[in-house]
């Protein structure tokens, strides 16, 4: 693995996340406060701020409540202009946002580039969705009766992000909240403020062109307080919540306590099989990225690679090769591949899950430990690959960095049980030419997760299909598909045009 070791000075990377926030339309001076954030490039402070307290919460989501009342009355093609307007601000400043992500993030620059391109995509979706909030007519049983569905707004949606993407999962919820007639209070990950203040001012610039109400858009930064506030508020009617499966357990009972509704987006443990007909090629250039890219730090990070027998060695030998390859370094030079991992927390748990590995009877082909890239209080580590004998309960286990475990498999059979035999159901992939196996895998008795691929890598999801997973993932779906409906409440509604009164399923009550 080759180091380049170069990383820009503390002042240096301040004075860069302060003009891009400021190009962005970020009022530093408001914002100042006693809070510091580091950046993992140095381990260095990279921003001074105020947190909101859980009083500001409330004030918040009354004021969003309010907002609603009168949004919702709003045409859809008349919100979606406003999202459009959005997407058009987010490609004016994209290197700005892209900046702050990676300074904040420790993501390459190609990968934070490519965040805010998922929300410039977000937005044009959901413009397009913005006429196309279909309900339904059905037959009626009853004669002279015309049945039919229809959706409205639901109300104020309180968005809890993770660092890993720092700006684009709020997009997701934004972009479909404010379609679909929603305001939309966003607690962004601490790791990562200027990002969240940032992509909120752009956002705050286009509800002020329009002439709509500023409450529309919240950014509240802060701790567990304030994320726990918007948890239990009455009037947070859906709750996106990114994050790990930890979070999820507590945030899922608390939010259905009050009858809320819930959107979860948890962790993952993603599997690749290669199957003996695999394109190695192909199947190596996948793994690389969906391995170590983002550090290994994505949810949909691929952690387990489940090759058969006869071609396990040479998937280990290649990815092997081409992780000794990878540029590690600071994220904004050019050529870097892989960034530092985001705190002293993720390079402990690193560290752990290699010796944990080892203790499992697993042999670590390469990496293993950390690289002599920046300074003391900056984590950068060598992707890792590991050959495990079985699946230990470290392979279960999900840790945000980048550890590949290789395991084998004689029959598909047996690759499936290896695939689905993790709490997570997130993402997963099958590299094969063999049309049958692929029909398998993506069959009901195949991958149990929610995101099935062939030929292709379990990270780099696209917006126009619904993102999520299933078991300790959680079961949201943000972005794609019908996932504006998790923002929206359902009416059925029964016309009666006949003159007549007569009940359903031939019931008679005659007064």
């Amino acid at each position: 693995m080759s180091d380049i070791t170069a990383v820009p000075t503390e002042t240096e990377l301040r004075e860069q996340a302060e003009a891009a926030a400021a190009a962005c339309g970020v009022d530093l001076a408001a914002h100042a406060g006693e809070h510091e954030r580091h950046s993992p490039i140095t381990g260095t402070v990279v921003s001074s701020l105020a947190w909101s307290s859980a009083e500001d919460v409330a004030e918040a989501v009354e004021q969003a409540h309010e907002a609603y009342l009168s949004f919702r009355d709003v045409p859809a093609p008349v919100r979606g202009a406003l999202v459009k307007r959005l997407g058009d601000l987010l490609t004016e400043h994209k290197a700005d946002l892209a900046t702050l992500v990676s300074i904040e993030a420790g993501k390459v620059t190609s990968e934070a580039l490519g965040e805010v391109q998922e929300m410039i995509d977000i937005c044009e979706f959901a413009v397009g969705l913005s006429r196309q909030l279909y309900g339904r007519t059905m037959t009626s049983e009853r004669p002279g009766h015309r049945l039919m569905e229809t959706w409205h707004p639901l109300g104020v949606v309180g968005v809890i992000s993770a660092f890993n993407f720092p700006v684009a999962v709020w997009s997701w919820n934004t972009a479909l909240a404010l379609v679909c007639g929603d305001p939309v209070i966003w607690k962004p990950s601490e790791q990562a403020p200027l990002s969240a203040l940032a992509a909120g001012a752009l956002l705050d610039r286009a509800i002020a062109e329009a002439g709509l109400d500023p409450a529309l858009s919240q950014v509240l930064i802060g701790d567990r307080e304030v994320g726990e506030a918007l948890v239990d508020h009455p009037k947070v009617a859906l709750l996106s919540a990114t994050g790990s499966t930890r979070m999820g357990r507590e945030v899922g009972p608390r939010v259905a306590a009050r009858f809320g509704r819930v959107l979860l987006e948890l962790g993952g443990n993603n599997a690749a099989i290669v199957a003996p007909s695999a394109d190695l090629d192909l199947t190596t250039r996948g793994i690389v990225f969906a391995a170590a890219g983002t550090a290994g730090q994505r949810c949909t990070t691929m952690r387990r690679v489940i090759a058969h027998t006869d071609i396990a060695d040479q998937v280990v030998e290649r990815v092997s090769a081409a992780y000794r390859k990878l540029p590690i370094g600071n994220p904004m030079t050019e050529g870097t591949l892989v960034g530092p991992l985001v705190s002293k927390a993720g390079y402990d748990a690193f560290i752990q899950a290699v010796e944990d590995a080892q203790a499992a009877g697993g042999q670590v082909v390469v990496g293993g430990g950390r690289a002599a890239v920046g300074g003391a209080d900056a984590y950068y580590v060598e992707p890792t690959v590991i050959r495990m004998p079985a699946q230990s309960e470290v392979v279960q286990r999900e840790t945000f960095a980048p550890i590949l475990y290789v395991l084998t498999y004689d029959t598909l059979e047996e690759a499936l049980e290896l695939n689905n035999a993790v709490p997570q159901g997130l993402s997963s992939s099958i590299f094969t030419q063999d049309q049958a196996e692929a029909e398998i895998f993506m069959s009901a008795a195949g991958s149990d997760c929610g995101i099935v691929n062939v030929n292709i890598g379990t990270s780099g999801a696209e917006i126009g299909g619904a993102f999520g997973g299933e078991k300790e993932t959680g079961g949201g779906r943000e972005s794609g598909s019908d996932a504006w409906r998790a923002y929206m409440r359902r009416a059925t509604n029964t016309v009666n045009y006949s003159g007549e009164l007569p009940l359903a399923q031939g019931v008679k009550f005659t007064v």
